[in-house]
């Protein structure tokens, strides 16, 4: 650490590398916490968690017992052990007592990307709430098919406010905030939905996971979806960055230029008489078709990919990588695969998992850097390197099934839910200084209190 410290006065260590250095040792030392704790109210299996994305420091959890609670993980409400230990205890709770409150378990549970006034619930009992956080109560509510399973919403979104919902029925609906209505209906899946993310490059490619082993991709503005992953579709090895790339295009188009653009003119006529088997080429095709009544259908539903499936079993998880380029799959197979987004082929990366379960969906999380990936694999939680499949570390300390996780880039914390109806801090240790700084602040409160207790 002071090694470091001393190349960075010195200059001879960036202040991004700097970052990124101190980031990965407190990520490497994540440990149960002993210096903060989560007082859960829920009386049922925890099975989702989130960190507001705008403060990062108000966390939402949800239960099977109807309980949603929220609690500001930066500022405690009580010390114990002489001030050592900071309980966190929930800034409020709905649950069913609440006149607006779900009848059933609740399943998932989102803030609104933009702010913290609104968040977002889905429950068993086939509905989705948006909640205002100041007065809790309910703005807006969609009724849905089957039980939900799981919602989403982009963070990169300015032209909609769209919830991505997916139930147990098989069809995908999008609800709009501001119309409180259906906007859109995705068809395609051949059972239940289980999961769904929005894309974190684009605000209209959506992706979800169902009960019938496939990944789907939708583009919003049209009907269809248009990929449809398939797991013997592979390729080896991650993809050279996109500086790499371009400066190999750059190159290999800059060496023939007047050769290129006189034979792609010569092929152009060809290509339109000549009958092609390809997907992305036949809809080309149908694309120079003009007046014509018949509906041009999207390549995907064209070809045998339309029943191509990514696992053997239920996808009860997804998670996008913050640079948009990988998305990580987990399924009842107790298999994690790792998919190019651009190529849509799997990177055959072997994750060294364990079990999971099959009877619900997961939340994995990944570290800031995609550096590492957090999946719950029945009563522990393990970290992947992303890129080798290799188990980082071990987390144990719930005593049954873990359902959900959630890594803070801000405080390099991880949250835990589980069937145990706790909520574990994993936290890299305190360094003297920030001990001696906690110790000091402490008693700084006692000689307020001191002082105005008269």
């Amino acid at each position: 650490m002071w090694k470091e410290i001393r190349d960075r006065e010195s200059g001879k260590l960036r202040p991004n590398s700097y970052s990124n250095r101190v980031k990965l040792n407190r990520l490497a030392a994540l440990q149960l916490s002993n210096h903060k704790e989560i007082v859960s109210p829920h009386r049922g299996p925890v099975n989702s968690l989130q960190v507001d994305l705008t403060e990062q420091r108000y966390l939402l959890s949800c239960a099977s017992d109807a309980s949603v609670a929220v609690y500001d993980v930066q500022r405690a409400t009580g010390h114990e052990g002489g001030g050592l230990i900071a309980k966190h205890k929930p800034l409020f709770v709905v649950d069913k007592r609440h006149e607006q409150g779900h009848k059933y378990a609740v399943s998932t549970a989102i803030w609104y990307p933009v702010d913290t006034g609104l968040f977002v619930t889905g429950s068993y009992d086939h509905r989705v709430n948006v909640w205002d956080t100041n007065t809790t109560q309910v703005v807006v509510n969609f009724k849905m098919p089957g039980k939900v399973n799981k919602t989403a919403m982009s963070s990169l979104a300015t032209s909609h406010m769209l919830i991505a919902a997916g139930t147990e029925d098989v069809q995908v609906r999008l609800c709009d905030i501001a119309s409180g209505a259906f906007a859109h209906t995705l068809s395609g899946h051949r059972d239940g939905v289980m999961s769904v993310e929005w894309s974190s490059s684009s605000e209209w490619v959506l992706m979800t996971g169902g009960c019938d082993g496939a990944i789907r991709f939708w583009d919003i503005r049209r009907a269809g979806c248009f990929r449809v992953l398939d797991q013997s579709h592979s390729q080896l090895g991650r993809r050279p960055p996109v500086l790499a790339r371009s400066a190999v295009n750059k190159s290999s188009t800059s060496k023939s230029p007047s050769v290129n653009q006189t034979s792609s003119l010569k092929s152009r006529p060809s290509q339109r008489k000549t009958v092609i088997s390809n997907g992305h080429k036949q809809s080309v095709i149908d694309r120079q078709v003009r007046g014509s009544s018949k509906q041009r259908l999207h390549p995907g539903l064209l070809s045998s990919q339309d029943r191509a499936t990514a696992h053997y079993g239920v996808v009860s998880s997804l998670k996008v990588t913050d640079d948009g380029l990988y998305l990580l799959s987990a399924g009842s197979d107790s298999r994690l695969r790792l998919w190019d987004i651009e190529s849509g082929c799997n990177t055959l990366v072997n994750f060294e998992t364990g079990r999971l379960q099959t009877t619900k969906a997961l939340q994995m999380a990944i570290s800031e850097d995609s550096t590492a990936v957090f999946v719950p694999c029945m009563a522990t939680t393990k970290a992947f390197d992303l890129w080798s499949g290799k188990a980082m570390m071990n987390f144990r300390g719930h005593y049954e099934n873990v359902n959900c996780c959630w890594y803070n880039a801000q405080d390099q914390e991880l949250y835990t839910g589980s069937s145990d109806r706790q909520i574990l801090v994993w936290s890299p240790p305190k360094t003297v200084i920030e001990e001696s700084e906690g110790k000091m602040k402490q008693q700084s409160m006692v000689a307020d209190e001191d002082c105005w207790s008269d």
